[in-house]
C-alpha cells in the first residue's frame, strides 16, 4: 500500500532544510563532533583546496584527509559566497550536498519497490500472501525514503555542511544498481563509496549476492518444502537469476561483469586523482593521508564513537595490537553473516552498514542516517521486532544528551571526557542491540514462513 501524500511530505522535508539554512541563523552544526568528522568536514576541505590553489599538496598540512575528487567538485564552491540574504552567506555553496541527499532518498524508494515486487511474487508462489501481508502492508520504498528524509540526523548532516550525504549517496547508488541489475552503475557506486570512505569495501559480498542471486526472497528450503521446481519458481520482473537462486545456483555472468567494471572504474578514478594531484602530491601520499589516516586513528578529537577515547588512554606499546583487533573485528563478522543471510543480500548490506558505523574510526550522524533509512526497506519483514520502544527513545536520548555532555566538558568545564564518552558508549550499545534484534527478527520471519508452509 502506497503512502498517501508522499510527494507532499517529500517536498516538506526539502523545504524544511531550506528553511533551516535561510532562517535558522548560525546553528554551528558544521563544528559539532556528532555531525562533522576529520574526514567529512567541509571546513577541512576548504583548507585542502586553498593549499592546492597555492600549488601545494592538499595533504601537506594536518587538516584534509578526503578524496582529491571532492576538492575538484566542492572546492571551488567553498572559495566564494553566492547567496547573501538576511545576513546568511555562502549557503548555496552546499547545494550539491542537498541534491545528493534528495537523490539518495529517491534511489532508496526505487530499491524498496524492487524488493517489494520480489517479496510479493515470492509470497504468491508460496500461497502465503494473505497470511503474511494481513498484519502490515505498507510500501517499503516510500517508508524508507521518508525515514531517510525526515530523520533528524539526516537533516543536521545535510545542513551541517559536511560530505557525508555524498558518501551515503554512493552507497545507495551501489545497492540500487545491484538490485536493478545495472552492473556499471553498481560498480561505479562501489568504487566511489570505497574511494571516499574505505569501509564500504566489505559491501562487495552483498552486491555480489544481489547480482548473482537477485533481490531478497525467502530461503531455498521454503520453496523446496512447498514442492516447487526450478521451472515453477520464475519471477520475470527480477530476472533469470532469481529463478535459479531458490536452488542455490548463482549466475556468474553479472558477477564477472561487475568485477570488470570495478576494475575499469578504479583505473579511471586513480587516473583522475593522479591528474588532480599532479605536482601537488601524489597517489602514495593520498593513500597514506586517507586510508592510512582511517586505519591508524591518528586524530583523537572527540566523536560519537568509542575509538577516540580508547586510543587516548591505551599505552603506545599496545596501540598497534589494538588497531589490528578493532579493524579485524569488522572483517570477522563478514563471512558468518553472509553465509546465514545469503538469501537476503540487501538486508545483509544494511547489517554490514550498521556494523561499520559501530566500529569505524570516525563515525558521524550521517552514517546512522544511512542505515536507519535502509532499515525502512524491511518494514514488513521486521514488523514484529522487539525492543522498538527502547531503541526509539534510546536514540532520542543519545541525540539530546550528546551535545549537552560535550558542552559540559568543553565549554563549561564542569564535566570531563567521561561524560561525553558515556553517550558514545550508550550509542554503540544501542546500535549493537539494533543489529542483533533486526537479524534475529529476520531469521524468525523466515522460520515463520517455513511453519506456515507446513500448516
Amino acid at each position: 500500500m502506497a503512502i498517501r501524500h508522499y510527494w507532499s511530505m517529500t517536498a516538506a522535508a526539502v523545504g524544511f532544510r531550506l528553511v533551516l539554512v535561510l532562517f535558522g541563523g548560525d546553528l554551528h552544526l558544521s563544528s559539532r563532533p556528532e555531525v562533522s568528522t576529520p574526514l567529512t568536514s567541509l571546513r577541512r576541505l576548504a583548507e585542502g583546496y586553498w593549499l592546492k590553489q597555492a600549488s601545494m599538496s592538499p595533504y601537506s598540512g594536518s587538516m584534509y584527509h578526503g578524496s582529491p575528487l571532492l576538492l575538484s567538485v566542492l572546492g571551488p564552491l567553498t572559495s566564494k559566497s553566492i547567496l547573501t540574504l538576511h545576513g546568511v552567506t555562502g549557503q548555496v555553496d552546499t547545494m550539491p550536498i542537498y541534491i545528493a541527499d534528495f537523490i539518495a532518498a529517491m534511489l532508496i524508494r526505487s530499491t524498496g519497490r524492487t524488493l517489494q515486487i520480489a517479496r510479493n511474487k515470492s509470497l504468491k508462489l508460496l500461497d502465503l500472501t494473505k497470511s503474511v501481508n494481513d498484519p502490515v502492508n505498507v510500501s517499503a520504498g516510500d517508508t524508507a525514503s521518508l525515514i531517510y528524509l525526515w530523520n533528524p540526523w539526516t537533516i543536521v548532516t545535510c545542513v551541517g555542511s559536511c560530505t557525508s550525504p555524498i558518501e551515503n549517496l554512493m552507497v545507495v547508488v551501489m545497492i540500487y544498481g545491484a538490485c536493478s541489475r545495472l552492473v556499471p552503475l553498481a560498480a561505479f557506486g562501489y568504487v566511489m563509496a570505497t574511494h571516499l570512505s574505505l569501509y564500504p569495501a566489505i559491501l562487495i559480498l552483498p552486491v555480489t549476492l544481489l547480482l548473482g542471486y537477485g533481490p531478497d526472497t525467502p530461503p531455498a528450503k521454503v520453496f523446496l518444502q512447498k514442492g516447487l521446481s526450478a521451472s515453477e519458481v520464475d519471477i520475470s520482473d527480477i530476472g533469470k537469476s532469481t529463478s535459479q537462486r531458490g536452488f542455490g545456483q548463482i549466475s556468474w555472468k553479472p558477477v564477472l561483469r561487475f568485477i570488470l567494471w570495478v576494475f575499469i572504474w578504479s583505473c579511471y578514478v586513480l587516473v583522475l586523482n593522479s591528474i588532480i594531484l599532479n605536482k601537488a602530491g601524489g597517489l602514495q601520499e593520498m593513500f597514506e593521508k586517507t586510508y592510512g589516516f582511517i586505519l591508524t586513528v591518528k586524530d583523537l578529537s572527540p566523536n560519537i564513537g568509542v575509538l577516540w577515547y580508547f586510543f587516548a588512554e591505551v599505552f603506545d606499546f599496545f596501540r598497534s595490537f589494538f588497531l589490528i583487533v578493532f579493524n579485524m573485528n569488522i572483517i570477522f563478522m563478514v563471512l558468518p553473516l553472509a553465509i546465514r543471510l545469503r538469501h537476503r543480500p540487501c538486508f545483509l548490506a544494511f547489517v554490514y552498514t550498521a556494523i561499520v558505523t559501530m566500529l569505524k574510526s570516525y563515525p558521524s550522524a550521517g552514517d546512522s542516517a544511512l542505515y536507519l533509512g535502509l532499515l525502512g526497506l524491511f518494514a514488513n519483514e521486521l514488523a514484529e521486532m522487539q525492543f522498538t520502544f527502547f531503541l526509539f527513545f534510546g536514540y532520542i536520548g543519545v541525540s539530546l544528551l550528546s551535545p549537552v555532555m560535550h558542552n559540559l566538558w568543553i565549554w563549561r568545564g564542569t564535566g570531563n571526557a567521561n561524560f561525553y564518552f558515556a553517550t558514545g558508549l550508550a550509542y554503540t550499545c544501542l546500535q549493537t542491540v539494533l543489529v542483533v534484534e533486526t537479524v534475529s527478527s529476520m531469521i524468525k520471519h523466515d522460520r515463520k514462513l517455513r511453519l506456515l508452509i507446513k500448516t
